[in-house]
């Protein structure tokens, strides 16, 4: 039973080519592209509005020396949005429900934020291991709890993204089996148990943004730190 709930993770494969494959083209379609007019449609001004709420609010309280990371951290919410709505989709599975994958983009972009303070100010960057005003009888025990802390924060990225959307499916695919096995006993309950599986999908949906979201939220707090 185990095997079967934990078999939607893996990527289904139909006449020897991988449906993975297929839907990564599904959110290309939906991203509208430029246009030489001088007013944009309406798809693509909402598109531009979002962006750019987007941008202004992350990078807000980051100094100007971190506005370079803009371009990049939009690009990677709207991937890991494509990527977390894939799981969704029929025959498709969800790639960021794969922790190495996960990791892959926390490991990194967190390294490229340590290296950035270390090199830029490392006094200030060495400086968040040792809050200000500790006692002296506990400062190696705070450096040594900051210095954890510090190299827990991609893991606890990855873990987070994974979890999250690992457990959404999971819930899911869950009730929609106890709706299929309750049908032929008891219907009503059945039937009550289904009305649950369309609120628990726009659930999804909230959950593959808003996590998308905060994975990138905190790339750029770890930058404000460092910059």
């Amino acid at each position: 039973m185990t095997m079967n709930l934990f078999g939607q993770f893996s990527s289904p494969i139909l006449m020897g080519i991988p449906l993975i494959a297929i839907a990564l083209v599904i959110p290309w379609l939906l991203i509208p592209t430029s246009t030489s007019r001088w007013l944009n449609n309406r798809l693509l001004t909402l598109q531009n509005w979002f962006l750019g709420q987007f941008t202004s609010q992350l990078l807000s309280p980051i100094n100007p020396g971190g506005h370079k990371w803009a371009l990049l951290f939009t690009s990677l919410l709207l991937f890991l949005i494509s990527l977390n709505m894939l799981g969704l989709l029929p025959y498709t599975f969800t790639p960021t429900a794969q922790l190495s994958m996960n990791m892959g983009f926390a490991v990194p972009l967190w390294l490229a934020t340590v290296i950035l303070g270390m090199r830029n100010q490392p006094t200030v960057a060495l400086g968040h291991l040792l809050p200000e005003g500790t006692p002296v009888p506990l400062i190696p025990v705070l450096i040594i709890i900051e210095t954890i802390s510090l190299f827990i924060r991609p893991l606890a990225l990855g873990v987070r993204l994974t979890a999250n959307l690992t457990a959404g499916h999971l819930l899911i695919q869950l009730i929609a089996t106890a709706a299929f096995v309750l049908m032929p006993l008891m219907p009503t309950v059945a039937i009550l148990t289904t009305i649950l599986l369309p609120l628990l999908t726009l659930l999804e949906i909230a959950v593959a943004m808003i996590q998308a979201y905060v994975f990138v939220l905190l790339l750029s707090l770890y930058l404000q730190e460092n910059v």
